[in-house]
């Protein structure tokens, strides 16, 4: 909240209110009661590698249930639970980068996962058919995530929206309930965190450099600052899933996934929902590198941002790289993960 509120004008005052609203609204509506009705049958708040709940809770409860923890954690912003992501950019870059790319959207999904696997197992959610309903939740906050983004002006909003849709392809993996799926989920973890941490690295450098926020404002920018836009364009391919960044990994393994499960209609989806990825990031780096601007557009001495600002992206966009070369340490992880959620 204070991160958020930084500010302390009246947009960043409204959007800090609106955090907290979500998250503790969320936590205290949905989560904590859930947490007594799962303590209440079954008398445990352990997690178990096959689940909690058996077959004793009733098909409705259970699905109650289910709907009640994964909206409950709406650090995870999935739809309609996810305004208070975009509002949050009005915090400062840096801020923004944590938000999107490293820790709290991640707690949010990664606390999903776990109550999945952990309180309802594959079996449970297979035999109530709740695989289906949290494939289709999944699949629409992706699909109608990228398309909001599409209509974005504002590079920070476009970049939020964009990772609302990204956190659902974890969930995605989740729900398909097969070795390959989960991997890529958890994969994607760590694939999309270099890449649009090296996103929003980017849109920072540009607004120390030229004092732009939108997009239709950075035609012919690539020419002016060719380090941070080369770098944008490989936190772009990473989000995007495609060499030579280590975001192609995770879609790759959610598309095997997909097929492991049979899930034709959710392959469908990882197909469309890369292909609005690129359409909303291709023509920024188009429009950046083979426009001309206006030569009222940009001050004439604007080179590329300090190197302070720089460094970083260009780490990150390195790291997205060796990610796809080197993605063995986290194969390693995922497969533990996928062990230690499962008992398989």
């Amino acid at each position: 909240y204070p991160l958020v509120t930084h500010h302390q004008d009246q947009e960043a005052r409204q959007s800090g209110r609106k955090y907290l609203t979500y998250i503790l609204g969320t936590s205290i509506g949905l989560v904590l009661p859930a947490m007594l009705i799962v303590y209440h049958l079954t008398g445990t708040l352990e997690f178990s590698a096959h689940g909690l709940l058996g077959g004793g809770a009733s098909k409705g409860l259970v699905t109650l249930l289910l709907l009640m923890l994964i909206f409950g954690f709406a650090k995870a912003a999935i739809m309609p639970f996810h305004a208070w992501l975009p509002a949050a950019m009005v915090a400062p870059t840096p801020v923004s980068a944590l938000l999107h790319a490293v820790a709290v959207v991640k707690v949010g999904v990664f606390s999903i996962v776990r109550v999945l696997t952990g309180v309802f197992g594959a079996q449970l959610l297979l035999s109530y058919n709740l695989s289906t309903l949290l494939l289709i939740i999944a699949s629409f906050t992706i699909l109608v995530g990228s398309l909001i983004a599409l209509s974005q002006d504002n590079l920070k909003r476009l970049l939020a929206f964009s990772t609302i849709s990204q956190l659902s392809y974890i969930i995605l993996g989740t729900a398909l309930l097969s070795p390959k799926g989960m991997t890529g989920g958890i994969l994607h973890i760590a694939m999309h965190a270099f890449g649009k941490i090296t996103l929003f690295f980017c849109a920072g450098t540009i607004f120390v450099a030229t004092g732009k926020k939108n997009i239709s404002e950075m035609i012919g920018i690539g020419r002016k600052m060719p380090i941070t836009m080369a770098a944008f364009f490989i936190g772009a391919l990473s989000i995007i899933g495609v060499p030579p960044c280590g975001g192609f990994w995770s879609k790759w393994y959610l598309v095997l996934g997909s097929l492991e499960a049979h899930q034709q209609g959710v392959l469908l989806v990882l197909l469309f929902s890369s292909f609005l990825n690129a359409c909303y990031f291709i023509p920024i780096v188009y429009k950046a590198f083979f426009c001309k601007a206006e030569e009222s557009m940009f001050d004439p001495g604007i080179q590329e941002g300090p190197i302070l600002c720089v460094v970083p992206l260009a780490v990150t966009a390195l790291i997205s790289i060796l990610l796809l070369l080197y993605p063995q340490p986290f194969f390693a992880l995922a497969a533990m993960m996928v062990k230690s959620l499962t008992g398989v």
